[in-house]
């Protein structure tokens, strides 16, 4: 890990087509270059938020044919910067659609990718989704190179599932990046805490660049888009409106963080949780639970 360098998180309010997204994006992301961010990261979601499963598999174009993965290629090379596409919708050869995010070096050149992992089936009682029914789940966790340190790449439900992050960092990320499109509710009630969390718990930068504001059929996100320092100091946040928040991150505050804190290589193997007799007597494996 090496050096001092600006990150930008761009705050979108993605639509139904990439054309306008691509458009409103590549606004952003000049302005944020031109205010001297070195790294800039868009939402999940950047490309296209259609939230009908029918629709979303006739616009989701292949990646050797996808408008918003050319278009941020182009945009990296325009602007010199590195840049972190949140995800975008990708038809597979079966049929379904990866939720795809991409790292791009200065040269528009494709560094790494990542299939969200984890699928958003919630029913929050006010809405519900699904993605599983639309989505193909990413099976493989990435950590990718960028000239100032690891990068370990999620996407948004994937901050609920701290083991992936405590494994990226424990395989050398300094860095996490959390593009997302939090719904409103569990956004304020989770979202800060959550990703103070997965900092702190990793010593690490976390990048979660946020969706904010009403999109098509009514969903809502969240926002708030977050730079969190290794120790869990909030240095940017993005309100609620769309913009782009910037913030200094010096990577030797890493290391700082990590040799306060040396709990990466503080983990124990344990036995698997067991149930104690009543009287103190031999523990024995928990009965298993039917479901109902």
């Amino acid at each position: 890990m090496t050096g001092v360098f600006k990150a930008a998180c761009l705050q979108t309010n993605s639509a139904r087509d990439i054309g306008p997204n691509l458009t409103a994006a590549g606004d952003l992301a000049r302005r944020a270059r031109d205010a001297g961010a070195d790294f800039i990261t868009t939402p999940e979601c950047v490309g296209l938020l259609e939230p009908k499963t029918r629709l979303l598999k006739q616009k989701a174009p292949t990646e050797h044919s996808n408008e918003a993965l050319q278009g941020f290629e182009d945009l990296a090379r325009e602007t010199e910067a590195w840049f972190l596409i949140g995800s975008i919708p990708v038809l597979l050869d079966s049929g379904r659609i990866a939720n795809r995010g991409y790292l791009l070096d200065d040269q528009g050149s494709l560094c790494a990718s990542y299939d969200k992992i984890h699928m958003f089936d919630v029913d929050l009682g006010t809405e519900s989704y699904k993605e599983s029914a639309t989505y193909q789940p990413g099976s493989e966790a990435v950590l990718a190179s960028t000239p100032w340190g690891q990068l370990g790449m999620t996407i948004c439900y994937d901050l609920r599932f701290p083991t992936l992050y405590r494994q990226l960092a424990q395989a050398g990320a300094e860095m996490l990046s959390v593009p997302s499109a939090f719904t409103r509710p569990t956004g304020r009630a989770h979202w800060h805490v959550l990703n103070q969390a997965r900092a702190i718990e990793n010593g690490c930068y976390l990048l979660a660049p946020a969706q904010c504001g009403q999109h098509a059929e009514g969903r809502e996100t969240y926002g708030h888009s977050l730079i969190v320092d290794p120790w869990g100091e909030i240095l940017a946040d993005g309100g609620e409106e769309v913009g782009f928040v910037l913030a200094e991150v010096d990577m030797e505050k890493v290391a700082q963080a990590r040799s306060k804190l040396p709990s990466l290589i503080h983990d124990r193997e344990f036995m698997e949780p067991r149930s104690q007799d009543r009287d103190g007597g031999e523990y024995r494996p928990s009965p298993a639970r039917a479901v109902s």
